[in-house]
C-alpha cells in the first residue's frame, strides 16, 4: 500500500511524531524479520467504528489484525473493509472467560459456540480461534477444572477438525491481569494440549503471560513448541510496546525464528503512547 509523506501526516492526525519518515521509507508495520497482527480492540480503543481501526492498522503498514469476541461485530462489513484493504485476520476469540470452559455444564454451549465460530471464522478466511479456560470455580480443584478442559476440547476438536481451523486455548498470568483465572504457565497448558491430541487443538503463547508467571521466555517456548498454534507478545511492566519495559524483543523475535516459529505474532498490547510510536517501536525491535 504506497503512502507519501502527506498521507503518512494525515493518518496520524493527533499521534503524529514530526519527521519520523520519509517517502522512501517502510511504514511502520512493514517490519523487516517478523509478520505482525496488531490486535484493534488494544489500538485505537477509543475508535467506535470499529472498521475505522482496520483503516488504521491497514494505513500503519501492517497485513494482518487479531480481534476479540465476534458476535459484536458488523461481519459483513469487517470482510469488506479486510478485503479493500488486503487485510487478513489471523485469529479472533470464540470462547471468552464466561462461562467457564472448565465447568462441564457448560460444554453443550460451548460446542454450539465453536460450531458457530467456525462458521464465521470461514466466512472471514480466518484460521484460528482464541478459547479461554475459565475462571476458579470454588471448591474444584485446579487439577479437576484442568480434567473439565480437556473434556471438553475433545468434544470439540472434531468440530474444528471439520472445518479446518484450530482452536488456541491461552494461559493467563493471575499475578497481574487475570488473578482467579484457572489456567497459567506453560506445564499446565501443555499438558492440556498434548492430553487433547488434536492438531486443531493448540496454544494462545503469550509470551506476556508467561514472561510474568515463569520467565525463561525461549526455553520454555522450545519445551511447548509442539503445543503452539500462535504467539503474542507485549512488553512488561504496563502491556505496552517494546521498549517500554524490561523485556529484551530483540534477543527474543531472534530466538522465535530461530526455533522455526515464522506466522504471525499479535500484539496484543495497549500503545502507551500513540499507535504511530508503538508501530515504530515494534518495527525498531524487529530490526535485528
Amino acid at each position: 500500500m504506497a503512502m507519501n509523506r502527506r498521507q503518512f501526516s494525515a493518518l496520524a492526525a493527533g499521534t503524529l511524531l514530526t519527521g519520523v519518515s520519509n517517502a522512501a521509507d517502510p511504514l511502520p508495520g512493514q517490519t523487516k524479520n517478523t509478520k505482525f497482527a496488531v490486535n484493534v480492540e488494544m489500538w485505537w480503543s477509543k475508535e467506535k467504528e470499529f472498521t475505522k481501526r482496520l483503516e488504521n492498522a491497514a494505513a500503519l503498514g501492517f497485513k494482518a489484525v487479531e480481534f476479540w469476541p465476534w458476535r459484536n461485530k458488523n461481519i459483513p462489513a469487517v470482510i469488506e473493509t479486510c478485503k479493500k484493504h488486503d487485510i487478513s485476520i489471523t485469529q479472533f476469540t470464540a470462547w471468552g472467560f464466561t462461562p467457564g470452559l472448565n465447568d462441564p455444564k457448560n460444554h453443550s454451549k460451548f460446542l454450539e459456540e465453536i460450531e458457530a465460530s467456525c462458521e464465521t471464522a470461514k466466512k472471514l478466511d480466518c484460521k484460528m480461534m482464541t478459547v479461554v479456560g475459565g475462571n476458579d470455580i470454588k471448591d474444584v480443584s485446579q487439577e479437576k477444572m484442568h480434567e473439565n478442559i480437556i473434556e471438553g476440547l475433545k468434544k470439540a476438536a472434531p468440530i474444528a477438525e471439520k472445518h479446518g481451523i484450530m482452536l488456541i486455548l491461552e494461559p493467563m498470568n493471575i499475578k497481574v491481569d487475570h488473578k482467579g483465572h484457572c489456567l497459567y504457565g506453560s506445564v499446565p497448558a501443555t499438558k492440556i494440549i498434548r492430553a487433547v491430541n488434536s492438531p486443531k487443538v493448540k496454544l494462545n503463547w503469550d509470551l506476556y503471560h508467561m514472561y510474568i508467571t515463569e520467565g525463561n521466555l525461549l526455553e520454555n517456548l522450545k519445551k511447548g513448541l509442539d503445543c503452539v498454534g500462535y504467539l503474542q507478545i507485549a512488553d512488561h511492566p504496563g502491556r505496552n510496546e517494546p521498549g517500554i519495559g524490561e523485556i529484551k524483543f530483540a534477543e527474543l523475535l531472534k530466538g522465535v525464528k530461530e526455533l522455526g516459529y515464522k506466522d504471525y505474532i499479535g500484539l496484543e498490547l495497549k500503545p502507551k503512547k500513540s499507535e504511530l510510536e508503538a508501530a515504530l517501536a515494534v518495527q525498531k525491535a524487529d530490526n535485528w
